[in-house]
């Protein structure tokens, strides 16, 4: 009887550890919440020999994360720039929950390379992210890349996330990601649980301007 009962609590606790392993693996489709889209004017020929395929109105797909691990974390976090002083806009505008397109929801930054940086206010693990940039027009942001990590001055322990500078031409080394057209779907993009506190996302200017653009940064991942 005894060894009967201690072979059916090791089944228990097995069944538990199991179950525990099942809840660690489970997966929760990302709800990511769009503005309307707003394209105007007559767009621009976009030429690049890196630009991603047409979707032909297709949304990009759902973006799969660990149960628990889709918290926005970047809603009202503290943003900085390469430039203190952007010409169009304040920098608290990137994280501030509007995405629509108008004169008054964009972040406008001089021409060259940019970043802005968001501070998330401790070290978390992210696992998606989504930027969106001037979308009230079809074009392409030069040079897109995402780094995330735990030094403010990005100078040690540097992770980069998405990169889509095909020539280097910003000094922070080849991407594999593509470029793509703006629209009010943003780029969202999976990071699997990437640690750290600070996000910078960098660009060079679009197709259509000189000027670096940012109207919406959301960070998702684990409280």
């Amino acid at each position: 009887m005894k060894l009967t009962g201690m072979i059916l609590i090791a089944a228990m606790v097995g069944g538990l550890a199991l179950a525990a392993g099942a809840d660690d693996t489970s997966k929760t489709q990302l709800k990511i919440s769009l503005p309307r889209p707003q394209f105007t004017g007559t767009p621009r020929p976009i030429r690049s020999p890196n630009l991603e395929p047409p979707r032909n109105g297709k949304l990009y797909p759902p973006i799969e994360v660990p149960a628990n691990c889709d918290k926005l974390l970047s809603k009202g976090c503290k943003v900085t720039s390469s430039d203190r002083d952007p010409v169009i806009g304040t920098l608290s505008l990137i994280t501030d929950g509007d995405k629509e397109h108008d004169s008054e929801t964009y972040v406008e930054l001089p021409p060259g390379k940019q970043w802005v940086q968001i501070d998330l206010g401790k070290e978390h693990e992210v696992y998606a992210i989504c930027v969106w940039h001037f979308h009230g027009e079809a074009r392409v942001y030069r040079d897109v890349i995402c780094q995330i990590c735990n030094d403010p001055n990005f100078a040690n322990g540097v992770v980069t996330v998405f990169n889509n500078d095909h020539d280097n031409s910003s000094g922070l080394g080849v991407g594999k990601d593509k470029e793509y057209v703006e629209s009010n779907e943003g780029r969202p993009f999976a990071v699997n649980g990437v640690k750290g506190r600070y996000i910078r996302f960098y660009s060079s200017g679009s197709t259509s301007s000189e000027m670096n653009h940012y109207t919406e940064i959301e960070i998702y991942g684990k409280p």
